[in-house]
């Protein structure tokens, strides 16, 4: 293959203008179709941590005394 040749290839028959940005627009999209997923998958799992992180605060929360139900700390001299 020689220079005329392959001048000739990336010429794509005066069509180059067409086929050339067809191709990076195909290569754009199937990088991205790649990618995607991956992104997503990514994104899943920092919300399921913090979904888990805020239920265990909560169940936390729920399980320790409260002043304000009288349990515990912060309970006031009973009356008779």
């Amino acid at each position: 293959m020689n220079a005329a040749s392959l001048q000739s290839f990336l010429a794509m028959g005066g069509y180059a203008v067409y086929v050339w940005p067809a191709y990076g627009v195909f290569f754009i999209v199937l990088l991205i179709d790649w990618l995607a997923p991956q992104f997503r998958r990514r994104r899943l799992l920092r919300e399921l941590r913090a979904r888990m992180a805020r239920q265990g605060a909560r169940k936390e929360r729920a399980s320790s005394p409260s002043p304000l139900r009288g349990e515990g700390w912060g309970e006031g001299p009973r009356l008779p």
